[in-house]
């Protein structure tokens, strides 16, 4: 079986063609023929060495690749009943788990976390949002917010920050997001959201809008510090790469590991539902070959996609 991977950690140059053997299914699994695997910036991070989670592989080669689509061609037993061969389905992968990443020809997966693909959308954008839609989700649920209350979303340009806006939106509440001047139109495009200038100075902005300051933050662009003074004395932080600093005035801080909660199917199947009705909206930016994968590594990490790459399987 073909997989995309690395046998030591590095640049994008380190990603290879290697094969794997075929896995087999076991109880309460199946497996998934990957037609789409979605590159987001956790996969660069794993491809470099980076830890995220708890890594379990101690042998190369190691797989990237948290998000996928495709069609189950082998079930195991004890599944539910909930699937079938040639079901089309989306599911989040783990790299640092026994059955490694999304990078490869076929992925087997825990029931749980395997759910049937948005009807109407082919499987190169159905593989986009599973794992920044349910962090964006997991935010949400972690800030407790309720209807009309306000929170403030940085990075809302990008995947995660964009599916907060929306599904916060879709919740009620009130909404302050930022934009680059280039930016701004596709962050007015996701709804009735407050815009702010993207920069150093953010927190001064909402303010500006809120003296009081928001009752929540979700923090997409990973500026932690120069945020806390953006939200009010008791308030939450949500953040999805991890801080340990000290906000002060009461504001809690809530860390987001999407990888514990991967098979909450019910929350995962909401999503889905979600992107069928409307309320998530998805971007392909690029489809690249599987081959092609150290390529499309660095055009993310050069900066300003929009959207999502995708690298073909199928």
């Amino acid at each position: 079986m073909r997989a995309v991977g690395v046998v030591e950690f590095g640049g994008p140059e380190k990603l290879i063609e290697v094969e794997l053997p075929m896995p087999e299914p076991g109880s309460g699994q199946v497996r998934i023929r990957v037609h789409a695997a979605t590159v987001n910036p956790t996969d660069t991070i794993f491809r470099s060495g980076g830890q995220y989670g708890r890594t379990v592989i101690t042998e190369p080669p190691f797989i990237p690749g948290m998000d996928l689509a495709g069609v189950i061609d082998a079930i195991g037993p004890e599944n539910e009943g909930r699937f079938s061969i040639g079901d089309r389905v989306v599911s989040i992968a783990l790299p640092s788990g026994p059955r490694r990443g999304a990078y490869a020809d076929c992925v087997v997966a825990p029931v749980a976390s395997v759910v049937k693909a948005p009807k109407g959308l082919d499987l190169a954008i159905s593989s986009t949002f599973l794992m920044n839609a349910l962090t964006a989700r997991l935010s949400l649920d972690a800030l407790a917010l309720r209807p009309g209350q306000t929170l403030a979303v940085t990075g809302a340009a990008g995947c995660y920050g964009g599916f907060v806006v929306q599904l916060a939106l879709a919740d009620g509440i009130r909404v302050i997001a930022d934009a680059s001047p280039s930016d701004e139109a596709l962050v007015a495009s996701l709804g009735d959201v407050e815009i702010v200038a993207r920069g150093d100075d953010v927190a001064s902005s909402i303010r500006a809008i809120l003296p009081e300051g928001v009752d929540g933050l979700a923090d997409g662009s990973v500026q932690s510090d120069l945020l806390v003074p953006a939200v009010k004395d008791g308030g939450r932080i949500a953040v999805v790469r991890g801080w340990d600093g000290e906000p002060g005035r009461g504001i809690s801080v809530d860390k987001i590991l999407v990888s514990s909660h991967v098979k909450e199917t019910a929350k995962i199947e909401r999503l889905v539902e979600q992107v069928e009705d409307g309320t998530l909206s998805l971007r392909v930016a690029q489809v690249f070959p599987a081959k092609l994968a150290a390529e499309a590594h660095r055009k993310l990490e050069a900066g300003g996609v929009r959207g999502r790459l995708v690298l073909d399987f199928s």
